[in-house]
């Protein structure tokens, strides 16, 4: 049986086949990663990254959210902690983490250093979420239980891959690659809650540009340290199931079930809030809400009466009273102080109840409104249910005109699917 390296190697350099669908989920999560990214670049964490890179100057190489250029390391670290602060950009469940901020700073960063065009970038940058996706589930929960950070750790394998697809490798400097990555790839959910969250991100896209880039010069590592002994797998707590890694590969996209976040909020609270938009919740009608989730969500998202915005994207009881009152949850500054003293809204969040539910999956929610006219209504929703494709085109433009205002998203969405240079997408993280 071919081993998992050589197997990656062989993908993420050889040719891909993609359907109509792959490429528009592609296109679609570069321009939510990139409104996600201008839209999260004046908060603290993105003023405190960018201020540093900036400061340490060098080539200016490729440009940062924001505003600047910096050298291509420094960027990709910039630009993959700032599209992660807001915390808003895409998930994938298979791998239990954010395939986007890892992969697509590093690739626009040695796409634009390389001159190459925008098509070749998303290729690549598919390339990359895939193979982050499948390392992850190589990896299994049993990592992400030990309290590794997915979107750190297996997102530095997408990011190195993408990299070295744009960098032209071959499959030997593939594996080369990819295995000095394993002593690189690094992130603990230590950090979840605070500022060393979105920067987890902005490690496993540097790591990917630093790894590639040292082996397009002629570095020379050990190629077989992602298995082993002393590999990543077996020291990171992995479980080593080489079937869900490869079965499929180069014929299915499993980046394709990609979900992204249309609530400014922890993505184990959407499926409630997709649920409420089914039911049409209005708080003027509403005597009670009862929300069910899977018992994981109860101890990551179940805040009760939280007073800040941060706590408020952490709890059941408020984001639902915020989309019953008219709150857009979409919108990132609605998340606040000030919405959690609103009294309408701590008046319904005391009419909501949350149940831990063993029968539903980590994807579903289930809501049981009754009306104060006595008629009781009910709705499931699951996250992984299939969304057609201009549906998710719908959500995903209308969330980025929303972000950054239609006429950037639309200016970005054109560039996307009608081709250009990397660099004149580079451009666009300025706003």
């Amino acid at each position: 049986m071919t081993d998992l390296t050589t197997a990656f190697a062989e993908f993420a350099t050889g040719p891909v086949s993609t359907t109509l669908q792959t490429r528009i989920v592609t296109s679609l999560s570069a321009l939510d990663w990139l409104a996600v990214g201008q839209a999260g670049a004046e908060e603290p964490v993105s003023r405190i990254i960018r201020e540093m890179v900036l400061a340490e100057g060098g080539a200016e190489q490729a440009r940062i959210f924001g505003g600047g250029a910096a050298p291509l390391r420094a960027a990709a670290l910039a630009n993959g902690t700032i599209s992660h602060a807001l915390d808003y950009d895409d998930t994938h469940f298979a791998h239990i983490g954010h395939p986007s901020v890892a992969v697509f700073p590093a690739t626009l960063a040695v796409a634009t250093w390389g001159d190459k065009p925008i098509v070749d970038l998303l290729e690549a940058a598919l390339v990359g979420m895939e193979l982050s996706i499948r390392l992850g589930l190589w990896l299994g929960r049993d990592h992400y239980q030990a309290g590794f950070h997915q979107t750190a750790t297996a997102g530095a394998f997408g990011a190195t891959a993408a990299a070295g697809r744009v960098l032209g490798f071959n499959p030997s400097q593939m594996r080369q690659a990819l295995g000095l990555t394993a002593t690189r790839a690094a992130g603990l959910k230590a950090q979840f809650g605070t500022m060393g969250k979105p920067y987890n991100a902005g490690l496993a896209s540097s790591a990917g540009v630093e790894t590639a880039l040292l082996i397009h010069r002629g570095f020379e590592p050990n190629d077989n340290a992602l298995e082993g002994q002393y590999g990543f797998g077996t020291t990171h707590k992995g479980a080593d199931d080489l079937s869900a890694a490869l079965e499929g590969i180069g014929d299915e996209w499993l980046f394709e079930s990609v979900s992204h976040k249309f609530h400014a909020c922890c993505h184990g609270l959407h499926a409630a809030l997709e649920a409420a938009r089914d039911l049409d919740i209005a708080e003027p009608e509403v005597a009670e809400i009862k929300a069910k989730t899977h018992p994981r969500w109860m101890s990551v998202c179940n805040q009760l009466s939280p007073t800040t915005g941060l706590g408020a994207k952490f709890s059941y009881r408020t984001v639902i009273a915020m989309l019953a009152i008219g709150y857009d949850t979409a919108l990132p500054e609605n998340f606040s102080d000030k919405t959690c003293a609103d009294p309408r809204l701590r008046s319904l969040r005391d009419r909501i109840t949350v149940e831990a539910d063993d029968g539903l999956s980590e994807t579903q929610a289930h809501l049981s409104l009754l009306r104060r006219d006595g008629i009781r209504r009910e709705a499931t929703h699951d996250l992984l249910a299939p969304m057609s494709l201009s549906d998710r085109e719908d959500r995903v433009r209308e969330k980025a005109s929303k972000l950054i205002g239609s006429e950037e998203a639309d200016a970005i969405w054109s560039m996307l699917r009608t081709g250009g240079r990397a660099a004149e997408l580079s451009d666009r993280l300025e706003g």
